[in-house]
């Protein structure tokens, strides 16, 4: 799930204050590039699609955990990128019957 917190502008916008938003929030940090996740429970991967959003192969994803079983995950040396598309990427994880193993994610790129 995605939470979206800009405002795009299309390439012939011409409404000065649609602009500055636009710019003003992205010096902020509020961009359209981030979501959270749970990984998949009893399986060894889980695929993430972005909503069409522009995560591509060149993309760097990184990953804060916001629960205990996911910070184990990442102390476990388990979890990684394993694929990247156009709109997803797959991470490779322990397989376990853990449902909480939830994170925050951005890309760039």
């Amino acid at each position: 799930m995605t939470e979206k917190r800009s405002q795009k502008v299309r390439p012939d916008e011409t409404d000065p204050r649609r602009i500055a938003t636009a710019i003003n929030q992205s010096i902020s940090g509020r961009t359209d590039n981030y979501g959270s996740l749970t990984l998949t429970a009893s399986t060894a991967q889980t695929v993430v699609a972005t909503s069409g959003l522009a995560v591509s192969v060149y993309s760097t994803i990184t990953m804060t955990p916001t629960t205990a079983n996911a910070a184990a995950e990442m102390g476990a040396g388990t979890l990684y990128v394993s694929a990247k598309a156009n709109g997803s990427f797959t991470l490779a994880h322990a397989s376990n019957a853990q449902t909480d193993r939830t994170f925050d994610y951005a890309w760039i790129g």
